[in-house]
């Protein structure tokens, strides 16, 4: 693997427009676009499209996403509504399809002081998704921009999908992802890299869960043994989730709170355990799953009742044949631009997982480098900006004339489904 001639003008186009690629991403996180904001998303909606239909000259459609159910923190099911996700579509039928995904969400509420981009002392951009992943989706459309004056582009069509939910699970967008995943043959989704560059490897899976507890509602002094203590019913079930950790190798399981309650004087009739697993492989997240539904099933004492809510979101993501050999040729198309790119695991989840155990191999850390996400203290290195979108713009080259064979890498991936 070299780069050629024409690699090199798409590499120079990508980097005669740094400034603006960083300005973008600075002028987006502006926008206050948290999970639940839905004025914000749509807001950032409306600007990613205009950008698109300035920048490239592809089909755009907004896919509309279904809404799901979601357990509140008093036990009631409300049906959640989301934005739509944007889709960008170029080349549908050239032989070779690229799938990149990123997300326009992020995890801080309208709410939040940490609302605009600021410069740091050591240069780096500290705001609100200037890692995740704003910069990210700068970096997705500057490569694409200069890949479309490759003169082998016709050889690769591409799809874009940008989801207003991926901070929450992608609980809408998934069927969408999967779907994306099963068409594609390459994917490159677009979290940001470690600090230092490094990329994720193998990621495990992610389970959100919710367990309702029903109990009986009493006064605690006048009746109190007529009462049914959902509480005290969900902090048993709670302790008994936590002494799974350790039982199985790679699985962990962790309660994060207990919602409901009532005044002191009432005896609680409703609760809510909230909680969270990961776990290294399939394997692991079947015994998880048998064992969270043995507990929901059997109420701690008489009196309760029990509905248990969520699963798995993210399935594991390990490293097969498929993704040892992709990458391996990302290291090696980052070694031609002076990029040190090594792979490091992951305890985190993302679209990466989704579109794997969709048949897709995929990267899925191609954003910007920086750190402290999901914090306010997120930054970004600056000229990371141009690194990523040049080592991407470069895959894609590598794509459209074989010397990454895509095909040869769904075949691998396919062999393991």
């Amino acid at each position: 693997m070299q780069i050629l001639d024409d690699d090199r003008v798409a590499l120079a186009h990508v980097e005669a427009r740094g400034d603006a690629i960083i300005d973008r991403a600075v002028a987006w996180c502006a926008i206050n676009s948290g999970s639940r904001n839905l004025d914000g998303l749509n807001t950032q909606l409306d600007v990613l499209e205009a950008e698109v239909r300035h920048s490239l000259s592809c089909d755009i459609e907004r896919v509309p996403l279904v809404e799901t159910i979601e357990v509140g923190d008093n036990g009631v099911l409300t049906e959640q509504p989301y934005p739509p996700a944007l889709k960008l579509t170029m080349r549908p039928q050239a032989p070779t399809q690229v799938v990149l995904t990123g997300h326009y969400d992020t995890v801080y509420p309208a709410s939040s002081p940490f609302q605009t981009v600021r410069v740091r002392d050591d240069g780096a951009l500290h705001g609100p998704g200037i890692a995740d992943m704003k910069g990210g989706i700068s970096v997705i459309l500057a490569a694409l921009e200069a890949f479309e004056d490759h003169p082998a582009r016709h050889a690769v069509g591409w799809t874009v999908l940008l989801s207003p939910d991926e901070e929450i699970g992608s609980l809408g967008s998934g069927p969408v992802l999967a779907e994306l995943g099963r068409r594609g043959h390459l994917g490159l989704t677009y979290e940001p890299a470690m600090p230092d560059g490094a990329l994720a490897g193998t990621r495990k899976g992610s389970a959100n869960w919710r367990i309702i507890v029903h109990g009986r509602s009493a006064h605690a002094g006048r009746a109190f043994h007529e009462g049914r203590n959902a509480i005290a019913g969900a902090a048993i079930i709670a302790a008994a989730l936590h002494a799974l950790n350790g039982r199985h190798e790679g699985v962990t399981l962790n309660v994060a709170r207990i919602t409901g309650g009532a005044p002191l004087n009432v005896v609680p009739d409703v609760a809510v355990i909230h909680f969270n697993a990961r776990v290294p492989d399939q394997a692991a997240a079947a015994w998880v799953s048998e064992q969270v539904a043995q507990l929901a099933a059997h109420p701690p004492f008489e009196g309760l009742t029990t509905d248990l809510h969520g699963g798995f979101t993210r399935p594991p993501k390990p490293a097969d044949a498929s993704q040892q050999a992709l990458m391996e040729v990302v290291a090696k198309a980052g070694a031609l631009l002076g990029q040190d790119i090594v792979f490091k695991p992951s305890g985190g989840v993302c679209e990466g997982n989704n579109l794997h155990a969709a048949g897709l191999p995929n990267i899925d850390t191609l954003g910007v480098r920086g750190g402290d996400i999901h914090s306010e203290a997120e930054f970004a290195w600056p000229e990371s900006f141009v690194e990523r979108a040049q080592l991407s713009t470069l895959i894609l080259a590598k794509v459209a004339s074989g010397e990454i064979d895509a095909h040869a890498l769904k075949r691998l991936r396919l062999e393991t489904l």
